[in-house]
C-alpha cells in the first residue's frame, strides 16, 4: 500500500471515528429513525418571521407554514370602555371594609375585551408519485446550522431532503436529491384552515388569504368571522420549483415535477401586516410584491450562495456561546429514545447542553420582528384556535421567554420585546387613564396580541378577576429595558428608547399606588396572578389590597427607573419621588409556616402548590432579595418554594429552576431541570401507558402541556444562571453549580456590565477565568468568598486565578 493511500485511509478513520463521537454524543443535533406522526414529534425551523414545521414523511411530506405578523384581528380600540374606572372607588371601599366578596364582583366591572390570537398560515405538501416502504430512514435538525435533513431509500434508490428557512434571503427552501437519474417525481399542494384561494399561475404555485377580523369569546374564531370582506390581515404564499433536469408541469391547484434527479423548491409567504395602528386591509403592505420580490431575488441565487448566507447570518448569534459539562458515556441513540432513557435516571450531558442549545435556536428562529415578540408558542402554531390564542400572556410567560436574551448572548433578539413595549405604551396611556383613573404613564394588563391591546381582559365582566383582573405588566415589562441597558451598555438606547419607557410605567404606579390603614402605601384592588386565597369563612376569592406580587414588581420597576435616571443624570425631582415612595411600600410579610406571604395578610392559599409564585418576584427575575442582601427574605423565599413543592409543568418549572439557582441550590435546581426534562408522549398519540403531563416532548419542545414555549426558555436561561450571576456591580462564578456538572466549560455567556465570561472548572472549582469587556468598565469577580475587582478597557479581556 502507497504511502498516499495510507495516509487517506487513516485521514478517513479519525473522520469516522470523530463523527461516530460527534453523533453518540451530539450537543447539537436532533435526530430520529422515523417520520413525525405527530406536530410534538415534528422539526421546527425559522427566520424570526416565517416559520416552518417540518413532518419528513417519505411518501409524503407535510410543512406547517406560520408567519409571526398573521393574527386575527385590526388596531385595538383602547377607548372601549371609557368611564369603567369610576369603579375603581367603590372597588377601593369594598376592600377598605374587608368586603371581599363585594370587592371581587366589582373587579368584574373593570374589564375589556380578550386578546386576539395568532393564525396558521396553511400546510405545504409534497407527495411523491413512487410509494413504497422507506428503509434506512434518518431525519435530524442540526443546530449548529438551523438546517434539517431527511434520507431514505425506496426500492434500492436513495432520497435526500434539506430544508431551511433563511434570514437574509427571507425564503424557505428545500433541496431534494436522488442517487438516480430521473427518479424524483412529486406533486406540490397548498392548503390553509383560513379563508383562502389557491391557483398556479406561471408555474408558481399562489395561495392567498385573510386571517378572521375577530376572535370570539371562548377563544374559538366563528367562521361567520371569516366571511367580512376588507378586513382582516391578508397573506400570500408563493411556491416555485428549480430544477436541473426533468419537466415542471401543473395542475389548476398544484405543481409537478416528473423525472428529476435534483431539484429545490422555494416558498416564499408574506402578510399585509404594517404595525399595531395600521389597519392590515386598508393601510396593510402589498403582500403580494414582498413575496414575489423574495422570491425572484432568490431563484436567480445559486442553492448554495443561498446556503451559505443562512448558514453564515444564523451562525453569528449561534457561535457565540459554547458549553461542555465534561465527560459522558451515554450512547448513541436517536433523540426520542435519549429522553426516554434520561427519564430513567441515566446521564446524558450532552443531552442537557443539547436542551440549552434548542432554547437557544429557538429565540433565533422565533424572535427577529421589531414589535412582534415571540408568542406563547414562539412561532410554530398550526391549530386555528390556539391554546390560550397562542398570545403573549404578560403575568409571567412573555418576559420568560426573554430570560435568555442578555445572559445567553442574544441581545439582539431582545429587540422584538423592547419594540411592542413601546408599541404598549401608547395603547397603555389611554388603558392608564380609562381603565384605571392614572392620567401619567402607561399600564398593560394579563393578555396582549400583535396590536398591543393593553386592556385588562375578560369580556367586560364574564370572566374570573384572578386572572382576568391584573394590571402590573408595564411594571415588570419595564425591567427588561434595564436588563438590555445592563447587559449592553447601550446608552443611546436607555436615553433615547428605555428610560422614557420605564419612567411610563413608574408613573402609573406612583398614580395607582394608595395609602393603608398604617401609612404604608399599596395597590388597591389587587390580584396574585391566577391565584386565590381562602377565608376563614370558607369565601376564595382573588380581590384583595396590597398583593405581594403588585409590591414586588413595583419595587423592581422604581429601583430600576431610578438606576436609570442616575446613569442619565436626569429627571432628579422625579427621582426623589420613587425614593420617597419606595421606602413607605408595605413591607414583606414573613407568614407563619415562615414563608413569604403572598396575601397582605397571612391568609390561606386555596391552592398551596399553585403554579405561579409571583410573590417571589424580587428574587426571580427581580434581584432586591438575595442570600446576602436579605438573608431572611431568602429563607423565606426557599420555604414558600418547599410548601410548593417540585411538581409543577413548564413555565412554572422553569421559574422555579431560576428560582432555587438564585438561592444558590443547584442541587435542586438540577433535580428539577432533569425533571423538565422527563419525556411525554405527543398529545395525540394512543399508547397503552402513555406517559402524560408535564415535560418535553419527543422533538424537545416544552409540554406544559400542551406546548408553550416558555419552559424551553427558562429552561435554557436557567443553566446560565446556575453558572454565573451577576449584578450592576459583581459576577458570581458557578453560584448554583449542581454535584452533576462538576466539570466543565463555558465560553460567551454574558454578565451585567457588559461584560462576557470564558471559564474552566474543575471538581467544581474555576480552573480558568477570563474576562471580557465589550465597553470598559470596573467589576467584581467572586467565587465562593474570594473576589478580586477588575477594571478593564472596552475590548480588553483579562484572565483571572483564584
Amino acid at each position: 500500500m502507497n504511502s498516499k493511500l495510507i495516509k487517506k485511509t487513516f485521514l478517513i478513520l479519525i473522520f469516522t471515528l470523530f463523527y461516530t463521537n460527534i453523533s453518540a454524543q451530539s450537543k447539537n443535533v436532533l435526530w430520529y429513525k422515523q417520520p413525525a406522526e405527530f406536530f410534538e414529534e415534528s422539526l421546527v425551523l425559522g427566520n424570526g418571521k416565517m416559520g416552518a414545521t417540518v413532518f419528513g414523511g417519505a411518501n409524503s411530506d407535510k410543512i406547517y407554514l406560520n408567519d409571526i405578523t398573521l393574527w386575527s384581528g385590526e388596531p385595538v380600540n383602547a377607548n372601549m370602555s371609557p368611564d369603567a374606572y369610576k369603579n375603581i372607588p367603590v372597588i377601593r371601599e369594598a376592600l377598605k371594609n374587608e368586603n371581599y366578596k363585594l370587592a371581587e364582583e366589582l373587579n368584574k366591572k373593570v374589564q375589556g375585551k380578550n386578546s386576539e390570537s395568532y393564525a396558521p398560515l396553511g400546510t405545504l405538501e409534497i407527495n411523491n408519485s413512487e410509494k413504497g416502504k422507506a428503509v434506512n430512514y434518518h431525519r435530524e435538525l442540526d443546530l449548529s446550522n438551523a438546517i434539517s435533513k431527511v434520507s431514505y431509500e425506496m426500492a434500492g434508490i436513495k432520497y435526500t431532503r434539506e430544508y431551511f428557512v433563511s434570514a437574509p434571503d427571507q425564503i424557505m427552501i428545500i433541496k431534494l436529491t436522488a442517487d438516480q437519474k430521473g427518479a424524483l417525481n412529486f406533486d406540490v399542494n397548498l392548503k390553509s384552515l383560513l379563508k383562502s384561494n389557491v391557483e398556479v399561475r406561471n408555474n408558481i404555485l399562489v395561495m392567498k388569504g385573510n386571517a378572521p377580523i375577530h376572535e370570539n369569546a371562548g377563544y374559538t374564531v366563528l367562521p361567520k368571522y371569516l366571511d367580512i370582506k376588507e378586513r382582516g390581515t391578508r397573506f400570500t404564499t408563493l411556491i416555485q420549483i428549480k430544477k436541473t433536469d426533468g419537466k415542471v408541469t401543473s395542475s389548476r391547484e398544484s405543481l409537478s415535477l416528473k423525472d428529476a434527479t435534483e431539484a429545490t423548491i422555494y416558498v416564499s409567504v408574506a402578510t399585509s401586516f404594517n404595525g399595531f395602528d395600521k389597519n392590515p386591509a386598508t393601510e396593510g403592505l402589498d403582500e403580494v410584491s414582498i413575496a414575489l420580490q423574495n422570491l425572484n431575488k432568490a431563484y436567480a441565487k445559486p442553492f448554495d450562495k443561498v446556503k451559505e448566507s443562512h448558514i453564515a447570518d444564523y451562525q453569528k448569534f449561534f457561535n457565540r456561546v459554547n458549553l461542555d459539562l465534561g465527560k459522558t458515556t451515554a450512547p448513541d441513540v436517536p433523540t426520542d429514545e435519549r429522553l426516554l432513557r434520561y427519564a430513567d435516571g441515566k446521564e446524558d450531558k450532552n443531552l442537557e447542553i443539547l436542551y440549552f442549545n434548542f432554547g437557544r435556536y429557538l429565540l433565533i428562529s422565533s424572535s427577529r420582528t421589531l414589535g412582534v415578540p415571540a408568542n406563547l408558542q414562539g412561532l410554530w402554531n398550526p391549530h386555528l384556535s390556539p391554546p390560550w390564542s397562542s398570545n403573549y400572556t404578560m403575568n409571567i410567560n412573555l418576559e420568560e421567554n426573554y430570560w435568555l436574551a442578555e445572559n445567553t448572548n442574544l441581545s439582539e433578539m431582545h429587540s422584538s420585546l423592547l419594540s411592542f413595549i413601546k408599541n404598549l405604551s401608547v395603547t397603555g396611556k389611554i388603558t392608564a387613564k380609562t381603565f384605571y383613573g392614572v392620567n401619567k404613564g402607561w399600564a398593560a394588563a394579563h393578555n396582549s396580541d400583535i396590536w398591543a391591546m393593553t386592556n385588562p381582559v375578560g369580556q367586560f365582566g364574564k370572566e374570573d378577576p384572578m386572572w382576568a383582573c391584573w394590571p402590573m405588566a408595564g411594571a415588570w415589562l419595564s425591567t427588561h429595558i434595564w436588563e438590555h441597558y445592563t447587559f449592553t451598555q447601550d446608552l443611546a438606547y436607555l436615553k433615547k428608547e428605555g428610560y422614557p419607557l420605564m419612567k411610563g410605567a413608574a408613573e402609573f404606579c406612583l398614580g395607582w399606588l394608595v395609602t393603608d390603614k398604617n401609612g404604608n402605601l399599596i395597590t388597591s384592588p389587587s390580584t396574585s396572578p391566577e391565584n386565590q386565597y381562602k377565608l376563614a369563612d370558607g369565601f376564595v376569592g382573588a380581590t384583595l389590597y396590597g398583593g405581594t406580587a403588585d409590591l414586588a414588581m413595583i419595587r423592581e420597576c422604581f429601583d430600576k427607573t431610578i438606576k436609570a435616571s442616575k446613569v442619565l443624570n436626569t429627571d432628579a425631582d422625579f427621582r426623589a419621588k420613587l425614593e420617597t415612595a419606595l421606602a413607605k411600600l408595605y413591607p414583606y410579610q414573613i407568614g407563619k409556616k415562615g414563608n413569604l406571604q403572598e396575601w397582605y395578610f397571612d391568609w390561606d392559599d386555596n391552592d398551596p402548590k399553585h403554579r405561579h409564585q409571583s410573590q417571589l418576584f424580587g428574587l426571580f427575575p427581580g434581584d432586591h432579595i438575595t442570600p446576602l442582601k436579605t438573608p431572611d427574605l431568602a429563607e423565606a423565599s426557599r420555604k414558600t418554594l418547599e410548601i410548593k413543592g417540585d411538581e409543577t409543568t413548564g413555565w412554572s418549572k422553569g421559574w422555579r429552576i431560576n428560582l432555587w439557582a438564585r438561592l444558590w441550590d443547584g442541587n435542586r435546581a438540577y433535580k428539577m431541570f432533569r425533571e423538565l426534562l422527563r419525556y411525554v408522549d405527543p398529545d395525540g398519540k394512543k399508547t397503552e401507558k402513555p406517559r402524560r403531563g408535564g415535560g418535553t416532548y419527543p422533538n424537545l419542545f416544552d409540554a406544559h402541556p400542551p406546548f408553550q414555549i416558555d419552559g424551553n426558555f427558562g429552561g435554557a436561561a436557567a443553566v446560565a444562571e446556575m453558572l454565573v450571576q451577576s449584578d450592576e456591580n459583581e459576577i458570581r462564578l458557578l453560584p448554583a453549580l449542581p454535584d452533576a456538572w462538576g466539570e466543565g466549560s463555558v465560553s460567551g455567556i454574558c454578565a451585567r456590565g457588559g461584560f462576557e465570561i470564558e471559564m474552566t472548572w474543575n471538581n467544581k472549582k474555576p480552573q480558568k477565568i477570563i474576562v471580557s469587556s465589550k465597553n470598559g468598565g470596573k467589576t467584581t469577580v467572586i467565587f465562593g468568598d474570594k473576589k478580586q475587582d477588575i477594571v478593564l478597557k472596552k475590548g480588553e479581556s483579562l484572565e483571572i486565578k483564584f
